[in-house]
């Protein structure tokens, strides 16, 4: 495993502590408390801490993490980036990513020039692309502390590093020596959370840089996974996202042969869990056992999230997606078919290279024929490292934008009409956020659709069963009964 450390320290405190993790952890953790109740004691009010995480579920999972771990040392959260510590993790899916993390950066600085002890850490997939941290090195050398995906659990550690030794701290891994993931853990909402039950990619799409920075397929143990789930239902989480970039590679690597449609029974008998989702499975491999278990399983939510990327075969191929146009919609008409009510919706991409208006058509044509409640759009981000980046016929801005407006229309109307034939119907609906200003609750259907409906501020977090009065496309006006 390469560790880029700056700095070579021989503090007693590191020789002193524990060599095993989390117990390591949670030792820093207690060092930094103390450093820090004596900033309190300066500043005469708890020190301040934001985190702004750019980027998907995973990201967003690992800054719940990482906001546990700064609570337990005694940070207050702020909601703005004048905070005295201040923590951007990052995405790399896409280039306009960098490009907005490094403005923030440059506006951090002007900020910490005011404030000398303002703390500012850069984190997660960008700071796993050597030009990147290169870049912040000689360019942003007030950022304090840098990491990448492999040690977010270092969090600690690394602070308490640069608060000894007053300088830049770089600890960025090639690779991931260990899963540690019994730490403090800040929930945001309360009754609903996500759980990592693997790491890493080894799909390596042709567009995709995910499996570079994140590294290769890890998964974690049933039984942790379980007690995770027990543990979050016994303090009020009453839903449950199981995360990983590919949710159907669950248990490959382990020898304990317990597969994802296993798991998802493990974690529904857990007393408490009213809901299960999952993110995201990848086509190539959905097995019928699969299939099956969220037909069958009532806390299992009907919806499947299921990337398409392009409907057009010869694209598929180029993004070594291991499926073509057919193959996908008769996975999805089977899953329609033994699933009833159950919700598409999908992943797809615009403008990859030597894309015409008929790989657009295609795409349309899988649109209208899987009948997608939603999906999500994005125009194709040219990643250095990756193999599309280097593939002849790279498709211009305008080309892209008119190819990217023909989808739009379509997935619109398509997402219309599979919204309009839940008119009338009295649902389930999770209470997930509430409006003072309004007295409107916005809830989620077991179908991921939303809802906004009059109800008390106190049902948030609660299921209540609402009756889908007006379909407004991708959302309804509703009554609670």
């Amino acid at each position: 495993m390469d560790r880029n450390i700056d700095t070579v320290f021989t503090d007693p405190q590191f020789v002193a502590a524990p060599q095993m993790e989390p117990e390591r952890q949670y030792y820093f953790i207690d060092l930094m408390k103390t450093l820090l109740l004596a900033r309190a004691t300066e500043l005469g009010r708890k020190p301040t801490m934001h985190i702004e995480t750019f980027g998907c579920q995973m990201n967003e999972k690992d800054s719940e993490t990482l906001a546990g771990i700064l609570k337990a040392i005694g940070y207050e959260e702020s909601d703005g980036e004048d905070a005295d510590l201040v923590v951007y993790n990052t995405c790399t899916v896409r280039e306009n990513a960098n490009t907005r993390v490094y403005g923030r950066i440059g506006y951090l600085g002007n900020r910490k020039k005011l404030n000398r002890d303002k703390r500012i850490v850069l984190c997660g997939c960008m700071m796993q692309e050597k030009s990147a941290v290169e870049k912040i090195r000689q360019s942003y050398r007030f950022v304090d502390v840098i990491f990448g995906t492999h040690n977010i659990y270092l969090l600690a550690e690394l602070l308490y590093r640069r608060e000894k030794t007053g300088k830049q701290v770089i600890d960025v891994w090639d690779k991931a020596k260990e899963i540690v993931e019994s730490l403090p853990r800040y929930n945001k909402y309360g009754f609903k959370a996500g759980i990592n039950i693997m790491y890493g990619c080894d799909n390596f799409c042709s567009y995709c840089i995910v499996p570079y920075v994140r590294g290769r397929e890890r998964s974690r143990a049933a039984e942790d996974i379980v007690e995770e789930a027990r543990h979050l239902t016994e303090n009020g989480v009453r839903e449950i996202m199981l995360l990983g970039q590919n949710v159907n590679s669950y248990g490959k690597n382990r020898e304990d042969g317990i597969r994802f449609a296993e798991l998802l029974r493990m974690v529904s008998k857990v007393e408490g869990v009213k809901r299960i989702r999952f993110m995201s499975p990848h086509p190539k491999d959905f097995p019928d056992d699969l299939i099956d278990e969220i037909a069958a399983n009532e806390k299992v939510c009907k919806h499947v999230h299921l990337p398409l990327q392009s409907g057009s075969s010869r694209l598929l191929k180029a993004m070594n997606r291991h499926y073509t146009k057919e193959q996908y919609l008769e996975l999805a008409a089977k899953i329609k078919e033994r699933i009833p009510d159950v919700a598409l919706t999908t992943d797809i991409i615009i403008g990859f290279p030597g894309e015409t208006m008929k790989d657009v058509e295609d795409t349309i044509d899988v649109v209208r024929k899987a009948g997608f409640m939603s999906a999500y759009t994005f125009l194709y981000s040219k990643r250095n490292g990756t193999p599309a980046a280097a593939m002849d016929n790279q498709v211009s801005d305008e080309v892209a934008a008119e190819h990217f407006n023909r989808l739009l229309q379509a997935v619109g109307e398509t997402a219309a009409e599979q919204a309009e034939r839940w008119t009338g119907r009295t649902e389930t609906v999770l209470c997930e956020e509430y409006k003072e200003e309004t007295g409107l609750m916005t809830g989620r259907l077991d179908n991921n659709l939303l809802v906004h409906f009059p109800a008390e501020k106190e049902a948030l977090g609660t299921l209540v069963r609402v009756r889908l009065e007006e379909c407004k496309g991708f959302y309804f006006l509703g009554s609670q009964l």
